[in-house]
């Protein structure tokens, strides 16, 4: 029996830590596959900034169709792709963009919650679970929830918080919880002990080691925008010795909030 992509995918969540590179178009794609990675995910802002957007759903549908497309046809392990909140506040619209990647090749999708109530990311993952059952996939379906990342709570309320949406998301048929900005090592091994879903950290400077987190039960680790930031700034770098520009202004590395400030600023058809 053939092992699908997919498959593959959801038994690489089973032990040890997976670690995802987040790529941004073919090329990376293909660069990360060659280093060594087991399977890959793509990061929203880079896809976006590549393309000259910022991130936050302002890339195009099609235009993010053909860049997934791209990706899977450049590389032969899982891929996973960062759909934000699915493009749309309406599950149905949602779950036909889910249908729209299987049909290119992905293994695994991540919808995310944001500010909207849980009950609305719950209605978006049961669509893409409809869509993936009807295309006979085992699309592995991230629900990601951003309790920590935007501080949607009070700090002491932040781990029940979690849990409750986990356990919402996993009855709505979600595969694995996302928690970035999940980063104190106490309330990560409360979180892994408090779901059966599969735990999935972004990587943060204030993150334990990666050893420790496979140590706690963490199942995956994401690099988010981590490599698109770096590649940026060395190119920023390498443009300016090219043009003999002083690098004076150039001490602090460009971040997430400056690129997505560049790219939403510029012009675009």
């Amino acid at each position: 029996m053939t092992v699908t992509s997919a498959e593959q995918f959801h038994a690489l969540h089973r032990d040890g830590l997976l670690r995802l590179p987040n790529v941004w178009d073919a090329g990376s794609a293909r660069l990360a596959q060659a280093c060594g990675a087991a399977a890959i995910a793509t990061t929203s802002g880079g896809v976006a900034w590549a393309q000259g957007y910022g991130d936050g759903e302002r890339l195009p549908v099609s235009t993010h169709l053909d860049v997934i497309s791209s990706i899977c046809r450049a590389v032969q392990v899982p891929v996973t792709v960062d759909l934000e909140g699915g493009c749309s506040d309406d599950p149905q619209a949602v779950g036909e963009l889910v249908a729209s990647v299987i049909e290119l090749g992905v293994a695994g999708i991540n919808l995310e919650d944001g500010s909207s109530p849980p009950a609305l990311l719950c209605a978006k993952i049961e669509r893409a679970r409809a869509a993936a059952s009807r295309a006979g996939v085992a699309l592995f379906v991230n629900a990601r929830t951003d309790v920590y990342l935007r501080s949607l709570v009070p700090s002491q309320q932040r781990v029940a918080e979690t849990l409750a949406r986990a356990a919402q998301y996993r009855d709505a048929g979600a595969d694995g919880l996302f928690v970035p900005g999940l980063c104190e090592e106490t309330e990560i091994a409360a979180v892994v002990q408090g779901t059966p879903l599969p735990l999935n950290l972004m990587a943060l400077a204030a993150l334990p080691p990666a050893a420790r987190l496979g140590a706690l039960g963490v199942r995956r680790l994401s690099a988010g925008t981590m490599f698109a930031e770096a590649a940026f700034n060395e190119l920023q770098r390498g443009i300016d010795r090219f043009l003999e520009r002083t690098t004076t202004t150039r001490d602090t590395p460009l971040g997430y909030a400056d690129l997505n400030r560049l790219m939403g600023d510029a012009p675009v058809g």
